[in-house]
């Protein structure tokens, strides 16, 4: 292996000691707010309400965790929410069509994982920036769902199918067994396979990663295909959670996602986070959001503190990155 193949494949080993100082703060900061939520209200640590963020964290970590691969490679998905709400509509017309459950859920992933390699082919092919390519690809997305539907929406959805997002298993809500199998198989595959680190290595330097044989475009389309496969599955635990489809369903689904990929560590330049700091993310958007809930903080103060926190995040993450 070469010096620069060495070089490139370097990422990953700093899991042992920077992204191991950043995740204990992380970590420290789950604690903190858990602490404080826990002092100012009574129902904070109630099981009712400790499973609710469990559940809502795992919404939005199965958007974020495949944005966290595009963003690793220093790329963007802003068509995530959009193409979460594609995939609901559509996956929820083939069960009402056909009755099958398990054929809506298989078209569900199917359209999520079409759009983001098409968005793939226009970073790759086409070469347009990520941030371009996956905004355009937002509003191409929300005009065909919002023709698609025409207006109406689909309800009254199979019991069975309905149980994927609202039912329970030994006490725990079925979302969040997911969340844990697709937790460790993102952190799996990110960190203990070579196409993980290849990943890493891209985001890093894509010039040394394609002069010592990485084959880039092919790793780019995997990475925005996963994303928009994530998407889909986003897509079909929504669709049963909400037991209906309507055109606007992914609209307030973005900004969360990028937030909770952010605040989890991961760097918008690329080779620095891991999919284990986007849960914490999720898990810390969540906690702060179900705060501001049961603290009656007005709706319209609620975006404003969600902003501050994302940039005190992204601040904090560099500093502290610098000083390591």
């Amino acid at each position: 292996m070469t010096d620069i193949t060495k070089e490139a494949l370097s990422p990953p080993r700093s899991f042992l000691s920077q992204d191991a100082i950043q995740l204990f703060y992380r970590l420290l900061a789950v604690f903190l707010i858990c602490a404080v939520l826990a002092v100012l209200n009574d129902s904070f640590l109630s099981l009712g309400n400790i499973l609710n963020v469990l559940r809502q964290a795992s919404l939005t970590f199965f958007i974020a965790s495949g944005l966290t691969l595009v963003v690793l490679t220093a790329g963007l998905d802003l068509s995530v929410g959009a193409n979460v709400a594609l995939s609901a509509c559509v996956a929820g017309t083939v069960i009402h069509t056909t009755g099958s459950p398990v054929l809506g859920i298989l078209t569900g992933l199917a359209c999520g994982g079409i759009v983001g390699l098409l968005n793939g082919v226009m970073v790759t092919a086409l070469r347009i920036p990520s941030f371009i390519a996956t905004y355009g690809m937002l509003w191409v997305l929300n005009g065909l769902t919002y023709w698609y539907m025409g207006g109406e929406t689909l309800h009254g959805f199979p019991v069975g199918f309905r149980q994927i997002g609202s039912g329970y298993l030994f006490g725990l809500p079925i979302p969040v067994y997911l969340l844990l199998v697709f937790l460790g198989i993102g952190t799996m595959f990110a960190q203990r396979t070579i196409w993980g680190q290849e990943i890493y290595a891209i985001g890093a330097n894509p010039v040394a990663a394609r002069l010592s044989g990485i084959p880039v475009t092919r790793r780019l389309l995997l990475v925005y295909a996963v994303s928009g496969t994530m998407a889909g599955l986003a897509s079909i635990i929504f669709l049963s959670r909400l037991n209906s489809a309507e055109a606007d369903i992914g609209e307030s689904l973005t900004l969360p996602a990028i937030a909770a990929v952010l605040i989890g560590g991961t760097s918008l330049f690329g080779g620095v986070g891991t999919v284990f700091g986007t849960f914490i993310g999720a898990l810390i958007l969540t906690l702060v959001l179900n705060g501001m809930n049961l603290l009656s903080v007005s709706a319209n103060w609620q975006p404003l503190v969600t902003g501050i926190i994302v940039i005190l995040a992204v601040w904090l993450d560099m500093k502290t990155r610098r000083r390591t």
